[in-house]
């Protein structure tokens, strides 16, 4: 079982990101890397990992949001040699830029640290050096940064692939085929699990060492109050009321076709995009924006105002929507459940996680049409539509449209709780859930 061999509490576990952090740190022409991502997705786990297990422990951790005092450093001017002999005596300890990690953890509180990123490259680019923060979307809304002095990485909640051991992880990301049904059935078991837990590092945790769905919920409620308790940051830019409207709205209407409006009540729309634009800008949702498969990029032809969304992370979304797990957890069918948002959710997750920065989906445009394909995703250059939902052929009218009428999309996917299967004829690969992360990747 996949859940039952995690071994994060350990400290064995290596999460995808860290090859990322290896490959950067292997630069020969290397950059400030500034890693991305919402609260509590394991940035600070991952550099610390990386500094202990390929920089023999040579890790320096200043915290620039545990010590607000520090930020005196930076104010005289940008002098990084002087910056770094002031962190030398504040630390108790000696820098060395030639084999050393220095890593500047929630840097968005101090935008002066972020601006001397700039300055570490031109004038100490030997040194190895990382910056993390979850509200980083913020912090460059007000500063002057030039972003080709540094280097970015987003990091996502913990995909499906990341929680199981070999064979397993080989298979899930392996070229699909169609599998034993003993083997189909437990990935689709541990799958249901998922659904629930989600990925957020300390959930998966959690549940690996108490293995009780209801005790994560609790702790899933306090990480989804962590983050209404950051929208007092978000005040300079919105109403903290109107945050968690938005919030709640978008999170219970993943799958749906939204509208600003119907986001909140008793606010404008112009206040209420500026909440969803928040909220996207600290990965808490991720919009998904209907465009035109006609040609890449996707996003050249993407709509402002005709648009879905996903929440950052599946086990967050279900514990905001409320889901009564007793009834929903022993639905057969994964696409039964809560009408299939979570697959929906599921899909896109893994896509984002699988190296997708945007989401694009396709709803017709033509006067009274309702055809909509879930995603749409660039693969080697090619464009490929994607539904979640039954694998039954005839039931894909929308699907059966888009590729009728784009000759240039190959092949379209459909992901369900089906074995793999393909009809070449039409065009379609059915792929069960479990292979979205490897689709994504493709």
């Amino acid at each position: 079982m996949i859940f039952s061999v995690m071994l994060i509490h350990s400290g064995i576990m290596e999460r995808f990101v860290i090859k990322k952090l290896k490959d950067w740190k292997d630069q020969k022409h290397r950059k400030p890397l500034i890693l991305r991502g919402t609260r509590q997705v394991g940035k600070t786990w991952s550099i610390l990992n990386l500094g202990k297990n390929h920089f023999n422990g040579n890790v320096h951790v200043i915290d620039l949001e545990k010590h607000p005092d520090w930020h005196r450093v930076f104010e005289p001017n940008l002098d990084v040699k002087r910056i770094l002999s002031e962190f030398e005596i504040l630390l108790n300890t000696k820098i060395d830029p030639e084999r050393d990690l220095l890593f500047f953890d929630e840097i968005q509180s101090c935008s002066r640290a972020l601006m001397a990123l700039r300055y570490f490259y031109e004038e100490l680019p030997q040194l190895h050096i990382i910056a993390a923060g979850s509200l980083l979307g913020f912090a460059f809304k007000d500063i002057s940064f030039p972003v080709s002095r540094a280097q970015f990485l987003n990091l996502h909640p913990m995909s499906f692939a990341e929680l199981g051991k070999d064979k397993l992880v080989d298979i899930i990301l392996s070229k699909p085929i169609k599998l034993s049904e003993i083997i189909h059935n437990m990935l689709l078991d541990e799958l249901r699990k998922y659904f629930f837990i989600g990925g957020m590092p300390e959930c998966v945790q959690y549940f690996a060492e108490t293995n009780s769905i209801r005790s994560v919920m609790e702790l899933q409620l306090d990480l989804i109050n962590t983050f209404r308790q950051d929208f007092s940051k978000y005040t300079p830019y919105s109403n903290k009321h109107c945050l968690n409207q938005v919030l709640s709205s978008t999170v219970k209407n993943v799958g749906k076709q939204l509208k600003y409006s119907r986001l909140a009540e008793d606010f404008t729309n112009p206040t209420i995009k500026k909440a969803f634009i928040l909220l996207c800008k600290a990965q808490i949702i991720h919009k998904v924006s209907s465009t035109n498969p006609g040609g890449l990029p996707l996003g050249a032809s993407a709509s402002e105002r005709i648009f879905k969304s996903i929440m950052v992370d599946i086990g967050l979304m279900q514990s905001i929507c409320g889901i009564p797990v007793d009834i929903e957890y022993n639905k057969s069918d994964l696409l039964s459940i809560y009408q299939g948002a979570l697959a929906e959710q599921f899909v896109g997750q893994e896509f984002m996680a699988a190296g997708h920065s945007e989401l694009f989906y396709w709803s017709r445009r033509a006067k009274s049409s309702t055809a909509e394909v879930d995603f749409l995703i660039e693969s080697k250059g090619k464009i490929i539509p994607v539904e979640v939902k039954s694998s039954v052929s005839g039931r894909l009218k929308s699907m059966h449209i888009l590729l009728r009428e784009y000759q240039n999309c190959p092949v379209g996917y459909v992901f369900s709780c089906a074995p793999y299967s393909k009809l070449p004829g039409q065009r379609l690969i059915f792929l069960p859930l479990y292979y979205a992360f490897q689709k994504g990747m493709a």
